[in-house]
């Protein structure tokens, strides 16, 4: 009975050496091959490199893009203003040239202060005077009174004269359903007759794409909301599609806008 009991721990511990010589050969074949470690610990270290360029190449790309973003601004408006300047520059700078003189920048502000000249003569009646005969022969033009049509549109829209100013004023309207508002720039205003009584409309304007095209809505001047944006301000809205909006959006007070347009009209 001895010789059994005691023949039971001697077959496990048999049994638990055989399970334990695959991991010992293992092991003794990584210490009898170097090979295979130094093989791993390579594998480990070109991984290593492989995700340090990785994420470099990343955060590389990533300061290559904000540099782009932060010179392609400044770059395009260096880029216009040269352009202009030596545009303007080319009015009389051959003028200069024939006379021997060669000075940079002579032309473009002799350029400045012809156009100034110009818009103090043109303020005068007799400026204002020889403009109407000059649009006179102008509009009577077959192709080339489009062209100033246009053109004179476009300069209108910016003008500083409150009465030739194509845009009075930046207004929000509810368009194209409720809920939903779309930026407009009332043009001028009507005065509807109906059976139930008067009512004041605002011809307001929607750009759709460019400034110059887009749709005419009559909307009630009860449901126009005025921000405090002028129209050069609205303009760069329009333009730079709604890059340049303020964070905040104010609302005038109406009693202030007609106490505006009444000081407008008298001056």
């Amino acid at each position: 009975m001895g010789d059994d009991k005691s023949s039971i721990p001697m077959a496990s511990r048999e049994r638990d050496r055989e399970l334990l010589i695959p991991v010992g050969d293992a092991g003794d074949d990584s210490d009898r091959n170097p090979s295979s470690s130094s093989a791993s610990s390579s594998h480990h270290h070109q991984s290593g490199r492989e995700a340090f360029y990785k994420v470099f190449r990343s955060w590389a790309s990533k300061k290559f893009m904000t540099g782009c973003v932060i010179l392609f601004p400044i770059a395009i408006t260096f880029y216009i203003t040269w352009w202009f300047i030596h545009f303007v520059d080319g009015f009389f700078s051959p003028l200069y040239a024939q006379l021997g003189i060669n000075i940079f920048g002579l032309g473009f502000i002799t350029s400045i202060t012809f156009i100034f000249l110009v818009g103090v003569f043109m303020s005068s009646w007799l400026g204002s005077s020889i403009l109407s005969l000059g649009e006179w022969f102008i509009k009577r033009m077959p192709f080339v009174r489009h062209i100033y049509n246009a053109s004179k549109q476009i300069s209108a829209a910016i003008s500083p004269d409150q009465n030739m100013q194509a845009f009075k004023e930046v207004a929000i309207i509810r368009h194209p359903r409720l809920g939903e508002y779309a930026f407009a720039f009332i043009t001028s205003t009507v005065v509807l007759q109906s059976y139930s009584g008067e009512e004041e409309l605002c011809c307001v304007y929607v750009p759709t794409n460019h400034l110059y095209i887009g749709d005419v809505f009559l909307v009630n001047s009860r449901d126009v909301i005025r921000p405090n944006l002028s129209v050069r301000e609205g303009i760069e809205i329009v333009v730079s599609v709604g890059m340049s909006m303020p964070q905040i959006l104010a609302t005038l007070d109406p009693h202030t806008i007609h106490v505006d347009r009444t000081i407008a009209s008298s001056s």
